[in-house]
């Protein structure tokens, strides 16, 4: 299993609506409004890197109100 933080920036005032439409997409783990930078911080889950770069280009990155999204896999060293 992959896993990835992934880092949401979103138009004003959109970030609570946003994470609220992605925490309902399958393989999202937890979404929640962050302040910062970054408005919604993502833990997102898939069975490999492929499908993890699928779920958030083809659903993630598709949600209104997102502007740019920054994926980071998680590794154990």
């Amino acid at each position: 299993m992959v896993q990835a933080y992934i880092l949401i920036q979103t138009e004003v005032g959109k970030a609570s609506t946003v994470a609220d439409v992605v925490s309902r997409i399958n393989g999202v783990v937890h979404a929640d409004d962050v302040t910062g930078p970054y408005d919604v911080i993502v833990r997102a889950e898939a069975p490999s890197v492929d499908e993890l770069g699928h779920l958030v280009v083809a659903r993630v990155q598709r949600v209104p109100g997102i502007t740019r999204t920054l994926t980071c896999p998680v590794v154990h060293l």
